[in-house]
């Protein structure tokens, strides 16, 4: 856990895939974050890769065109109100997530959350990327990885393909089974 503030990409990068990063995927996992100079407030995208294949990826454009899809769906069907706005974007932002759609801003927030908590609120967390980040994470033993298995069978097909990954890494699976 660390109290200190990471404020450039790289930064960040470097803690996740030197610091945080479980020996085993060191060196085939990669993090990639980008925000694009000529895009209206430099907006970008961001993504997991795998010996070089991005096996999670989303960006700006895809995030936004979800959060506010389901936004105007709830604001038209359960939650109309003036008041319910604030609850309605909450949800919509929580909906755009689940769906593997983030940006890089996303990112960004996200290793706020798990760089300042313990490995056992992350491998917890409501945030699917903070779980991403903990099942890849070195201070998640073989033990622990393994006591993982039922939990993960109520997981997100796109976290769980992370823990696949892990357990193949640590020779816990074969890749057949992947």
């Amino acid at each position: 856990m660390s109290n200190s503030r990471v404020s450039t990409w790289s930064g960040i990068r470097n803690k996740l895939e030197n610091d945080y990063l479980c020996p085993a995927l060191r060196g085939h996992i990669q993090y990639f974050a980008t925000s694009y100079s000529k895009s209206a407030d430099h907006e970008g995208r961001a993504a997991i890769r795998v010996d070089g294949v991005e096996v999670l990826r989303s960006n700006y454009y895809t995030y936004f065109e979800n959060v506010w899809t389901k936004f105007h769906h709830l604001r038209s069907t359960t939650l109309k109100d003036h008041d319910s706005a604030k609850e309605a974007i909450n949800q919509a932002h929580a909906y755009a997530l689940e769906q593997g759609t983030f940006d890089q801003k996303v990112f960004y927030e996200v290793f706020g959350i798990f760089d300042n908590q313990s490995i056992e609120k992350s491998l917890v967390s409501e945030n699917p990327l903070v779980r991403i980040f903990a099942l890849l994470d070195r201070r998640l033993g073989k033990r622990r990885l393994l006591a993982l298995e039922d939990s993960m069978e109520q997981e997100l097909d796109w976290v769980r393909a992370f823990y696949a990954i892990r357990l193949q890494a640590e020779g816990l699976m074969e890749a057949n089974n992947i």
